[in-house]
């Protein structure tokens, strides 16, 4: 397991590091606008079994994933006119958007039916999309069930020593206190909020 200090690594050899890691199926322990999160390509499948390992999470509470903008949201979830006026709101932003599926990822990432879709505002994530241009299967750093897990020394602690570990841990020190996404569920007419 791995431990990157961002603050200490020139921005290019830090992608460099997670381009390279995503694209061999690893998973990667990453800071987000909203709190740490583990991301691992979402069309790999040896990265989505990965996450469920780390997490003990059960294949029933899917994956949702990060994109790039709204352009790449629409490659894999259908999107109406009505429905991308409200995204262009929300989005660059904190709040994930469950959606009609139009491309289908490995078992585990989204469902036969709907998938999760955000568009983080954060830097490096802006950054890493431009030389990864892939889809982020993507969920929060912890056991499942358990609350988020804020502090890197906690990682290590509480993965270091487990079988299934986070391949590396990208360490933005503390992030700035904010709550997980909102999460809105848009597979119908009616807006419904699932997160608030």
């Amino acid at each position: 397991m791995r431990i990157v200090d961002i603050s200490q690594t020139p921005t290019e050899k830090l992608l460099d590091i997670a381009v390279r890691a995503l694209s061999q199926g690893k998973v990667l322990v990453c800071p987000t606008d909203t709190i740490y999160g583990f991301i691992g390509d979402a069309a790999n499948i040896k990265a989505v079994e990965k996450i469920f390992c780390i997490k003990h999470r059960r294949k029933e509470k899917p994956l949702g994933i990060f994109v790039k903008n709204l352009a790449m949201a629409k490659k894999f979830a259908k999107i109406t006119k009505r429905q991308e006026a409200f995204l262009k709101k929300v989005w660059p932003g904190k709040v994930t958007v469950v959606l009609r599926v139009k491309k289908r990822f490995p078992e585990g990432v989204g469902t036969q039916k709907t998938i999760g879709i955000r568009v983080p505002k954060y830097p490096f994530l802006d950054l890493l999309f431009e030389k990864f241009n892939h889809a982020l299967a993507q969920t929060s750093v912890n056991i499942s069930d358990a609350p988020p897990i804020k502090k890197v020394k906690d990682m290590v602690r509480i993965f270091g020593k487990r079988r299934w570990k986070p391949d590396c841990i990208l360490d933005a020190g503390a992030l700035l206190i904010s709550r997980p996404s909102r999460v809105i569920d848009m597979t119908t007419e009616k807006r419904k909020i699932i997160r608030k």
